[in-house]
């Protein structure tokens, strides 16, 4: 990434500025402003998340927002209430007061004398959620938001539940997450000598969210709160929806666009949970200028087209062998000019014995397979941020363990951009299931890798809101929707169709083993397959990655990332292991932190109710002689009718342990 300082303007900052709300509560915001804004006032962009300013996020947000402020815009980053400097409390994601509080918050920014009016949203995965959120409320000054790697369903896309299946693979692990950032103090020099009182509130009074979370196993009105596709029309101003290929987000790109009632645009890159100017996989783009380019058009009035562009561009995949840690992904960007798109043929191929052919089967083969819980060890994480090993390796060892449909080799290329989708015609033997599907993409070598797949919990095969147990024995057809894709499969590579009743740790695993018996004769394969487009070829580039320049860090012990797969042959016990951490650094303000994750999942083979989660996190944030400390530790298992967390947190000032607290949970199991 090019690093730029030759702005237009000079930039100003300002480390701490209190936002007042109603109830009273102060916001802690850093803002960025052009020189002379004061006299020639200047649009705003507002990013709104609970990550911390004042150290957590502060080398990324040096990055962007002088950027945007040395373009003149006033940026203003805002900590949520509860996080960082604000006051108050964090109780959970997206609640009332957030949103109420973002609306405070935009008449704040609008009404100084350096704004102009007329305010931005910006943000990314929780910033991205709550643009989205608050732009349904119509605040008056909000123009237009940029949201990325976010969803418009909470319950379809995001950490908790996929398809109606307990995320296992990030449910706990993102608690466990909040609850030790959360439990981190606000600086003494920016608040004063109340900061310890507020840290101690935070400590006693902040939950584990994985409770609230567990407690909603159903998509009921806890998850359509904050859920945009409810009233897709309550949003009208203009929308610019990005993600990528590899994020956990993407799904709600295409829906937003075919939901949104007024200007909206999507873009969909090859990176994970990042922003696509220094996101992996690359490449990455110069999106600071797209960014302005929106900006332009709809804060400043500039004509410069870009609602005319069309509404989706995304990187089409080439195929590639599987690689855990791709520092690129080959492919090219194509467009198109209305979505959902026109002229796309839905491709049918029909489940055979272990075949997938174009038309319709004449065989109604049944097959059984006994769910291993040890597959979709190689699924990798849910949400991959381009990190170390965190996307899936070859697929070999999981086609292994489900039954497989492979097609001939192609005798011609084609490509996918959609949704695809499994209709299954199939029978479980337990009340309660679930069913995985894959799809790959077999190389002459024969290595798998792959392309999309998708999660189902039988028991929501007709509703999330009210699912029913299962008849063991009754057969069923069944719609599994796979997570969007743009992918091209080359002559000569087959598609793989692979289908299992369990996929740990991703799916919390049905309470007994489970038998899957499908039936090909019924069962089948649409694909959206994307016709040529000559207008493919005359796309214009986008601009070269650039940034402003990230503050120095003096990095005293480096960040690390790992995965490891660890198995007892004599008693089936299967551990899967991740360990991360941001090493030790100081920031310019003297701060030093440190950040430092682990998660285990383990399973036992033949026992589903062994299925057990371990987190624990440290962060350390200090500066002289001030230095505090915050460890959890976050546990969650189920036994056949209940699920169960246990979860601690201590604190530490300097080597006083100042607070500890453990807390047990137990909720019933719904159908999950």
């Amino acid at each position: 990434m090019r690093i730029r300082s030759d702005f237009p303007r000079q930039v100003r900052e300002i480390d701490n500025a209190w936002i007042p709300v109603s109830d009273g509560s102060r916001l802690a915001a850093k803002i960025w402003l052009p020189e002379g804004a004061e006299a020639e006032p200047v649009p705003a962009i507002l990013e709104y998340i609970p990550y911390r300013k004042n150290d957590w996020t502060w080398r990324r947000d040096s990055t962007m927002h002088p950027y945007f402020a040395g373009h003149g815009y006033a940026c203003v980053r805002v900590d949520l209430r509860g996080a960082g400097e604000s006051d108050g409390i964090l109780f959970d994601e997206y609640l009332e007061q957030e949103l109420d509080d973002g609306v405070e918050a935009i008449a704040w920014i609008a009404a100084q004398p350096w704004c102009t009016g007329a305010v931005g949203m910006f943000g990314i995965s929780w910033g991205g959620f709550n643009g989205l959120q608050i732009a349904a409320r119509r605040p008056p000054a909000l123009e237009t938001v940029i949201t990325l790697c976010s969803t418009d369903d909470r319950y379809a896309d995001d950490v908790h539940y996929m398809g109606g299946c307990l995320l296992g693979v990030d449910m706990l692990p993102w608690a466990s997450l909040m609850y030790v950032w959360n439990g981190t103090p606000p600086d003494p020099i920016l608040v004063g000598d109340t900061w310890r009182e507020a840290w101690l509130s935070r400590l006693r009074e902040t939950p584990p969210y994985v409770e609230a979370w567990l407690t909603h196993q159903r998509r009921d009105a806890y998850w359509q709160h904050g859920s945009v596709c409810e009233d897709f029309s309550a949003i009208e101003c203009p929308v610019y929806a990005i993600g990528g290929w590899v994020d956990g987000y993407s799904n709600a790109i295409p829906r937003l666009l075919e939901g949104l009632p007024g200007v909206s645009k999507g873009l969909i890159g090859p990176w994970g949970h990042g922003f696509p100017h220094d996101a992996l996989p690359g490449p990455q783009i110069g999106f600071l200028q797209e960014c302005l380019r929106w900006w332009d058009r709809w804060l400043k009035g500039e004509e410069n087209g870009i609602e005319q562009e069309p509404p989706l561009r995304a990187w089409m995949q080439d195929a590639a062998g599987p690689n855990a840690q791709p520092e690129e992904r080959a492919g090219r960007w194509v467009t198109e000019p209305s979505w959902p798109p026109a002229g796309y043929e839905s491709r049918r191929l029909a489940l055979g014995d272990g075949t997938l052919e174009d038309g319709s089967s004449s065989q109604d083969v049944r097959l059984d397979l006994l769910g291993a819980q040890a597959c979709g060890l190689d699924a990798g994480l849910w949400c991959p941020y381009g990190d170390a090993l965190d996307q899936p390796p070859d697929q070999r060892s999981e086609d292994g363990l489900s039954l497989t449909f492979d097609s001939p080799p192609l005798d011609e290329s084609f490509e996918l951009l959609g949704f695809p989708e499994a209709v299954l015609a199939l029978a479980v033997d337990r009340p309660h299931a679930l069913v995985v599907v894959r799809l790959c993409d077999i190389a002459p070598n024969g290595q798998s890798t792959l392309v999309t797949r998708g999660l189902l919990n039988l028991t929501h095969n007709e509703s999330h809101e009210q699912p029913t147990p299962l008849e063991p024995g009754r057969r069923y057809e069944a719609r599994v929707r796979l997570n969007a894709i743009a992918h091209s499969f080359p002559a000569g590579h087959r598609l793989r169709l692979a289908v299992s009743p369990t996929y740990w740790p991703w799916a919390w695993p049905s309470p007994e083993p489970v038998t899957l018996s499908l039936f090909t004769g019924s069962s089948r394969l649409e694909l959206p397959v994307r016709p040529p487009r000559p207008d493919d070829q005359g796309l214009a580039p986008f601009q070269a990655p650039e940034g402003s320049a990230p503050i120095e860090v003096d990095e005293i012990t480096a960040g690390s990332a790992a995965r490891r797969i660890e198995r007892d042959v004599a008693t089936g016990a299967v551990t899967l292991t991740y360990e991360h951490g941001g090493g030790r650094r100081v920031l310019p303000n003297g701060i030093e932190l440190e950040d430092v994750g682990r998660e285990f999942f383990t399973i036992v083979e033949g026992d589903p109710l062994s299925a057990r989660i371990r987190c624990e996190g440290l962060v350390a944030v200090g500066r002289g002689d001030w230095r505090t400390r915050v460890e959890t530790e976050s546990e969650l298992w189920s036994d056949a009718t209940s699920f169960h967390t246990r979860s601690r947190i201590r604190a530490f000032e300097g080597d006083e342990k100042i607070h500890e607290d453990e807390r047990t949970f137990s909720v019933p199991r719904d159908l999950v």
